[in-house]
């Protein structure tokens, strides 16, 4: 993502709430495509949508008819699965997913629009020579969170350091598959047990998952077959025997790993 640096001086507005945000990304009605991100593997667009003051609401745009055709992923559906793991974010409340929908009318037709981060340029590896106590608990999540989801595609640089150390994750397109596919490169945690500080937030999510809110929300965005299987994962990471996953091959962490 491109450098932007704030004036020193000027205090900086106060984010709007995410509910809000998701209403813009659905309801502005003009999206003007910027040009396409590169280094992506599908089509991503940067998009602007008005009209917003003062400068519009910057965002990325993923269409389905832009994916890349995988043996393993049904066509179309990564941009559900971006969708997903942002409605799945929101409950646990963790990681920083930026707010994501799904766009019916956009330019190249049904695809996931999601707010653009100005990022700083560092990632997760840039960020491993002195790892603060802070950032530690944000890999944490960040390690389960892909767990959970079974991401099959955690590189360092969808870890993005925003200018107050924010760390936000981006590109959730292949997770939630019924087969095992965690691939990442924070296996810094491999071996360890659950950090007792989260299992009240993997609880409430099962809980919303089951007869929930969330429900809801996943049903039309993942097959029964990938609930069912988040649901046991959420369930296998609660069990006091649990520890985090070791890699078992170099197919083990994705490639590029930034």
């Amino acid at each position: 993502m491109p450098d932007r640096s704030s004036k020193p001086g000027r205090s900086r507005p106060t984010p709007p709430e995410p509910e809000a945000t998701e209403r813009l990304l659905v309801e502005l009605p003009d999206i003007k495509l910027l040009g396409l991100l590169p280094g992506a593997s599908n089509y991503t667009f940067l998009a602007r949508l008005d009209p917003r003051p003062p400068s519009g609401l910057t965002a990325v745009y993923k269409p389905a008819r832009g994916e890349s055709p995988l043996w393993d992923f049904e066509a179309g559906s990564l941009y559900k699965r971006e969708v997903a793991a942002y409605e799945l974010s929101k409950v646990l409340g963790w990681p920083r997913i930026p707010p994501t929908v799904v766009r019916e009318d956009g330019p190249h037709g049904v695809g996931a629009l999601q707010v653009f981060i100005v990022a700083d340029g560092r990632h997760f590896f840039s960020e491993q020579v002195r790892p603060t106590a802070g950032q530690r608990g944000t890999w944490h999540q960040i390690a389960l969170f892909d767990v959970i989801t079974n991401n099959a595609d955690r590189k360092s640089g969808h870890c993005l350091f925003d200018a107050e150390d924010h760390v936000w994750v981006i590109d959730h397109g292949l997770t939630f598959h019924t087969d095992p596919k965690l691939r990442t490169v924070i296996w810094d945690f491999a071996g360890e047990p659950l950090p007792a500080v989260l299992c009240g937030d993997l609880e409430r999510a099962l809980v919303e998952i089951e007869k929930g809110k969330l429900a809801a929300e996943l049903e039309p965005l993942l097959r029964p077959g990938e609930l069912r299987l988040l649901k046991r994962r959420l369930r296998g990471v609660l069990d006091p025997t649990w520890r985090f996953p070791e890699p078992t091959s170099a197919w083990s962490v994705p490639w590029p790993p930034v």
